[in-house]
C-alpha cells in the first residue's frame, strides 16, 4: 500500500536547506501539514509560508539545546497532539582538514548530525507513538560507508547516524514505529556549493551532483516502501559497499578517482558560476548568496 500524505503532520528538521525545503514542498503537495524546523527562524517561516495548503508551521530550534528540543515537541502536541512523520534532515560538515581544527568544531560538527537526530527521535516517541502509522527517515549519507579523508569528522558523524538508525530502526519496528534511511551521495545543496568553493571533498564528483528532488524521490519510496535503507543513486552504493570488501586497498584506489573527482569539481564549479550561485575573484571562488 502506498503511503498517504494527506492530513499527516511532518516535521523535517533542517527544513530550510535545499533538500529539507524539497521535501516539505513535496510532503504539503500531498496535502499533509508540515513543521519546518531550522535553527534558521526566519527562513524556516519563509519555507513554510510558500508551502501549498494551510497549517505549516516554521519554527526555529537549535537541535544541540535539550531544552529547545523538548519544548519544540511541546508545541507539536499542544498543536496537532501527535507526530506522523519525523524526518531527521539536518546536517553539516566543514572543509578544515583534522589537522588543524579546533576541538570543539569537531565536537559541534558530530554534536549536530550524529547525536542531534539521535536526542531528536528519542524526544519525539511519544508523539510518534500517538500517531495510527508512525514513521521516522533520517537523511544519511554516503560518507556514512564510504570514508571521506578531506572531511573525516563528517564521516565519522555518518558512519555512527547509518549504525545508530539501522540499530533504532530494529528495535522501533516492533514497538509500531517504521524507522529507515536515505543514504545520497553529492546533492546539488548551498552545503555542497559552499564545501566546493572551499576546496572540500573532490571524490564527491566523479559525477554531477545529483539534484534535491532526487533525494525527495527516494524518500517517497521509503515511506511507500519501507526499508531499512534506500539509495537516490543505486548504482554508486554498489561501487562504495564493493570498495569497502577491502579498505586496506583505499590508498591506492584514491588516486585513482581523486584526478577525476577534482575536473568534475572545476565543472561544478564553472556550472555555478553560470547560474549565477558563485563567482572567482583574484583566483579564488566564493558564493553569491541568493536573495
Amino acid at each position: 500500500m502506498s503511503f498517504q500524505f494527506r492530513d499527516k503532520v511532518v516535521l523535517v528538521t533542517g527544513g530550510a536547506g535545499g533538500i529539507g525545503s524539497a521535501l516539505c514542498h513535496r510532503f504539503a503537495v500531498g496535502e499533509a501539514t508540515c513543521l519546518v524546523v531550522d535553527i534558521d527562524t526566519a527562513r524556516a517561516e519563509k519555507v513554510a509560508t510558500g508551502l501549498p495548503g494551510s497549517g505549516h508551521a516554521g519554527i526555529g530550534c537549535d537541535l544541540m539545546d535539550q531544552a529547545a528540543v523538548e519544548g519544540l515537541f511541546d508545541r507539536v502536541s499542544e498543536l496537532h497532539g501527535r507526530l506522523d512523520v519525523l524526518v531527521n534532515n539536518v546536517g553539516m560538515t566543514s572543509t578544515e582538514r583534522f589537522d588543524v581544527r579546533s576541538v570543539e568544531s569537531i565536537r559541534r560538527e558530530v554534536e549536530l548530525n550524529l547525536l542531534s537526530p539521535l536526542v531528536t527521535t528519542r524526544i519525539a516517541i511519544p508523539l510518534l507513538h500517538a500517531a495510527s502509522d508512525p514513521r521516522v527517515v533520517t537523511t544519511v549519507s554516503l560518507a556514512g560507508i564510504f570514508p571521506q579523508g578531506e572531511t573525516p569528522v563528517y564521516s565519522a558523524s555518518k558512519f555512527g547516524l547509518r549504525g545508530a538508525m539501522l540499530s533504532i530502526a530494529l528495535d522501533l519496528r516492533d514497538k509500531g514505529i517504521v524507522a529507515g534511511s536515505v543514504l545520497p551521495s553529492a546533492t546539488d545543496t548551498r552545503m555542497l556549493r559552499q564545501e566546493a568553493v572551499d576546496g572540500g571533498n573532490a571524490l564527491q564528483f566523479q559525477d554531477p551532483p545529483q539534484q534535491p528532488a532526487d533525494v525527495v524521490e527516494a524518500v517517497v519510496r521509503l515511506l511507500h516502501r519501507p526499508r531499512l535503507e534506500v539509495y537516490p543513486k543505486p548504482s554508486e552504493s554498489y561501487l562504495v559497499r564493493l570498495a569497502m570488501l577491502a579498505p586496506n586497498l583505499l590508498p591506492r584506489l584514491i588516486p585513482l578517482f581523486r584526478k577525476k573527482g577534482e575536473r568534475g569539481m572545476a565543472r561544478y564549479l564553472e556550472d555555478l558560476r553560470r547560474r549565477g550561485l558563485a563567482r572567482k575573484i583574484d583566483g579564488r571562488w566564493e558564493l553569491v548568496e541568493e536573495a
